[in-house]
């Protein structure tokens, strides 16, 4: 079974990341061949300043191997290192019709919150579906937000299939239900577009702030809190400590008597020292970028290999050779 995903080098990578895609990603390692790859192409759609797309394409390397994706497990690569996707995409891109690209959450989501629309946001299920089938995926891991995506691609991917012949591997999602869609600090789905995250390997001082800024209601610390399992503070807790802690926290909060205030310093010690091991690794990798680099270049090869192998039968399937 080939397993594959990608995450965008478009900021700081935060909490809805690592628990939406990072860390079930890294779990499959085990479990097939695994493909990971560094989204720079897509990361156009939204960053337009060169150097910080090559700065945010290092840190999102060193993130995820700080945070446990292994080498000798998975090919982990660049997009931009693979352009053999670009030409899969036009391939497909003449078979995708206008009226499925329209009905893109992501697209729709972005363009009702004002962001500006390029046609690469709008064009970027085709690039994802590329992305997929150009390794004969099996399965994709992804965030809620991404399952969309998958089945697009599965439809294009039969469309092609049907019009030139058995072509591509048709793919399947896998969505870890329970934090699928991690909330950001407004309440809203943590994105880097909405600017309500928490970052992974953020400076101390400022992720603290963030924490205790986060806005609760006017109750008093005396009331019971019924809906306690509904607070913020308390979603996000759940995600960093250890069942048996956030069960306390949630339990205290419903019965009244903590404060706010507490709670959201709990939360922060707790987010800090789940990730204390994979900063210690992360600040190694730093120290070592030649062997960062190594990864992904070695990534890249073995990922363009497999790449040629599927766009020659897909190119010699719709008479291009």
């Amino acid at each position: 079974m080939r397993i594959l995903s990608g995450i965008q080098p478009s900021g700081a990578l935060h909490l809805g990341n690592y628990f939406g895609m990072m860390r079930p990603a890294i779990e499959l390692q085990t479990k097939g061949e695994t493909f990971y790859f560094i989204a720079d192409y897509h990361s156009m759609t939204s960053l337009f300043n060169a150097e910080e797309r090559r700065k945010n394409s290092l840190d999102v390397a060193l993130d995820f191997l700080a945070c446990g994706l292994d080498p000798k497990k998975s090919v982990f690569f660049r997009q931009s290192d693979v352009p053999e996707v670009c030409e899969l995409a036009w391939l497909l891109s003449t078979l995708t019709p206008m009226s499925m690209l329209e009905k893109a959450h992501s697209f729709k989501d972005k363009s009702a919150k004002g962001i500006p629309i390029n046609h690469g946001l709008f064009a970027y299920p085709v690039l994802m579906a590329a992305d997929i089938l150009i390794y004969d995926s099996n399965l994709v891991p992804v965030g809620q937000d991404q399952k969309q995506h998958v089945e697009m691609t599965r439809d294009i991917a039969v469309k092609f299939n049907e019009t030139y012949g058995e072509t591509f591997v048709i793919p399947e999602p896998q969505i870890k239900v329970e934090t699928a869609k991690v909330p950001g600090l407004d309440g809203e789905k943590m994105s880097k577009s909405y600017g309500n995250t928490l970052e992974i390997f953020g400076e101390e001082k400022p992720l603290r702030k963030k924490v205790m800024g986060i806005k609760m209601d006017s109750r008093t610390p005396e009331e019971p809190k019924p809906d306690a399992e509904k607070n913020l503070a308390i979603e996000l807790l759940k995600l960093v400590a250890p069942a048996e802690t956030a069960a306390d926290f949630e339990n205290r909060l419903r019965a009244g008597g903590l404060g706010y205030g507490d709670l959201k310093k709990a939360l922060f010690e707790n987010y800090w020292n789940h990730f204390a091991e994979a900063r210690k690794k992360r600040a190694e990798l730093a120290a070592n970028l030649d062997y960062v680099n190594q990864i992904l270049a070695d990534g890249a090869t073995k990922a363009r290999t497999l790449a040629q192998t599927v766009l020659k039968r897909a190119r010699k399937n719709c008479g291009l050779e």
